[in-house]
């Protein structure tokens, strides 16, 4: 390793506060920075108690000409101003007088001599919309009370363990009567019991990084170290995350590195010339998303990014991120308007949005191996949970968009023409194993006239119900981890409605209350049998019994813990047809036992004697030795796992 790099990495790695002088703790900090290698920028940026009474702002803005703090403390007035540290491009000033809770924002002056108020881009906390002035806080440090998950999550590979996510937006879960939003304090004493009870094992939060225009979602965010203050304050998103993690749930947080806020407060243009943004105006404007784009390839951006992606993971203790719009990093021509855009190879690829992506999961996976990054990736990009020494992005999962289509296609089909369009199913078959997969039921599917996944199920209420029952099902016991959106589990007929709370007055419905009772038990199963999630990313935890039968719109599988005698037959039925003395290939001879049955009058169906116990013979079926007989319900599903077989019946054993 060359020594300059041992440098780097040396500062990187002890913190540039332990350098001796004042002088090296200066330089460090803006070196590593400007080379892209300052992955704790928010320690050195932004507003920080120096002491009792002294407070320091530093800010980077490479092309100003003069740079001013200004806030409630000094009555907004220009009289407090910056110095450059050389030529870094970074300003700095210390002051006295500043309180808890005083607001600011710094007043720029760019090469051509406009002048204007811009955000702290590293700030902890933002005052409530409509205002976007940060939020001077306390120095103080949170008291965490999670460390034997965090010793647990160490432990554990994800890939072999149960993932079930829960996605929640907050500001819609639930709100009070006067459709104030609740505060995190409030939801932490609702919504964790409530995830608890559902048998999810995660929750995921649309993103909480700050943003004003509450239709976006969060996903034109304005601060990237600072959970909105829509619900209360950093130390109580802290204290909401401990509290998930004392209860046994993770929490993965949605991150959008791509692209930023619009507004010309905050990052664009911060100088006064394209500072976080692309120079080209076509690269930086992102059309499609109403955004301004990062320019990846700039170090000081990575810098940035880098730092908020650990600030997330290391600050908070969140347990994973999902990077939001992956493919818009990936492509020069993915914006409208970008069209026919071309690197020096003569196509299509980013290359310096595939470097950063490769770099930010190279970095966290060093200072984090057991959390999760997750990419919301939209094409057909090759390897994208691939290792980067061997040329992949880096991330250990997948959301399996492809997958999702063809599902609610298939499933939002009258079963009368389903037997013509099987292949939506079967297909995802060739290529389940290609990634680490997630398998997502997300918000994107349950809004703008898409309908909510009860309300795309075809028939009366009852085969609604029926439908999705089946279709959740499936999910289980597809191979990948597995997401479901907020009021999904209950089946809320409304499709989802980012100012308004869900619709809980549906679970006075017996229909609505059976389904939740039924997603409920069905988490529970998928939680309590490593068949359905030890071995979701290998070969060896699937075997295929009857999965291509267009004509009676029936599928089986089985799907295969590490443990040779334990697994899981699962059983579909896609028509509202009964299938009686259906069989099933198995591998062993012996007695089975249901697990579960999508029609039982207890989940709202209609069987109310159900078949529980199940006698394998010696009678080879569709490539297995043995097989059974069952009822296969109409427009339902059959989980079905082994009691006590005959050991070494299969054969070649």
């Amino acid at each position: 390793m060359k020594l300059s790099l041992m440098i780097v990495h040396l500062i990187t790695y002890w913190g540039w506060r332990n350098l001796a002088t004042p002088q090296a703790q200066a330089a460090a900090p803006s070196y590593l920075f400007n080379t892209g290698a300052l992955f704790r920028s928010q320690d050195y940026f932004g507003c920080h108690w120096e002491t009792a009474k002294q407070v320091s702002f530093r800010v980077w803005a490479p092309q100003a000409t003069a740079v001013q703090v200004v806030g409630s403390f000094n009555d907004w007035q220009a009289t407090t101003p910056m110095t450059m540290i050389g030529t870094t491009g970074i300003w700095t000033t210390t002051i006295s007088g500043v309180k808890v809770g005083d607001l600011y924002k710094f007043q720029v002056t760019g090469a051509d001599g406009q002048v204007h108020l811009k955000i702290d881009p590293f700030a902890r906390q933002f005052e409530k919309k409509p205002g976007d002035a940060a939020v001077v806080i306390a120095p103080t440090e949170m008291a965490w009370h999670d460390s034997l998950w965090m010793a647990r999550r160490k432990k554990s590979r994800p890939a072999n363990r149960p993932i079930n996510i829960y996605e929640v937006h907050l500001g819609s879960w639930r709100r009070h009567a006067d459709d104030q939003y609740e505060t995190y304090q409030e939801l932490a004493a609702a919504l964790i019991p409530y995830v608890k009870k559902m048998g999810y094992t995660h929750i995921e939060l649309m993103p909480v990084m700050e943003h004003l225009l509450d239709a976006s979602w969060g996903y034109q965010q304005l601060g990237y170290f600072a959970p909105t203050s829509r619900f209360g304050s950093q130390q109580d998103f802290l204290a909401f995350i401990d509290q998930c993690h004392r209860a046994n749930l993770g929490v993965i947080v949605d991150w959008v590195p791509g692209h930023f806020i619009r507004n010309y407060d905050a990052l664009y243009q911060y100088d006064g010339t394209p500072t976080f943004e692309y120079q080209d105006p076509d690269r930086a404007n992102n059309r499609r998303w109403g955004a301004w784009n990062f320019d990846l390839g700039k170090t000081q951006v990575q810098s940035f990014l880098i730092s908020s992606a650990l600030f997330w993971l290391t600050d908070c203790h969140l347990d994973g991120l999902r990077v939001d719009a992956v493919s818009n990093m990936l492509y020069l021509d993915y914006d409208e308007g970008r069209e026919g855009q071309v690197n020096q190879y003569g196509d299509n690829r980013n290359l310096k949005g595939i470097a950063f992506l490769q770099r930010l999961n190279t970095v966290v996976f060093q200072q984090h191996p057991d959390v999760l990054m997750i990419a919301e990736e939209s094409s057909a990009y090759p390897q994208v949970t691939g290792r980067v020494d061997q040329g992949g992005l880096g991330f250990n999962y997948k959301w399996n968009m492809g997958w999702m289509h063809d599902t609610l296609d298939f499933f939002s089909m009258d079963p009368l023409y389903r037997h013509d369009h099987f292949n939506l199913l079967t297909f995802a078959f060739v290529y389940m194993f290609d990634e680490q997969f997630i398998l997502p039921f997300s918000h994107d599917e349950v809004v703008h006239g898409k309908k909510s996944l009860m309300h795309k199920m075809p028939g009366d209420r009852y085969n609604q119900f029926a439908n999705l029952r089946t279709m959740l099902t499936y999910m289980a016991a597809f191979p990948g981890k597995q997401l479901n959106f907020m009021g999904s589990e209950w089946g809320q007929f409304l499709e989802w409605r980012d100012w308004s709370q869900l619709e809980w007055v549906d679970l006075e419905d017996e229909l609505n209350h059976k389904m939740q009772h039924f997603t409920q038990t069905l988490n529970q199963v998928y939680d309590q049998n490593r068949p359905l999630w030890e071995l979701d990313h290998e070969a060896a935890g699937l075997r295929y019994t009857y999965t291509d039968d267009p004509e009676s719109s029936t599928m089986a599988f089985i799907r295969q813990a590490k443990r040779k005698y334990s697994f899981v037959v699962a059983a579909f039925n896609f028509v509202p047809v009964e299938r009686r003395h259906y069989r099933i290939g198995v591998p062993y001879v012996g007695r089975y036992d249901l697990l579960l049955n999508t029609e039982a009058q207890a989940f709202g169906g209609t069987w109310t004697k159900l078949e529980t116990t199940f006698t394998a013979v010696a009678e080879p079926y569709h490539g297995q030795p043995a097989s059974f007989d069952v009822t296969l319900p109409a427009m339902g599903a059959l989980l079905i796992r082994p009691r006590q077989v005959k050991k070494g019946s299969r054969k070649h054993e």
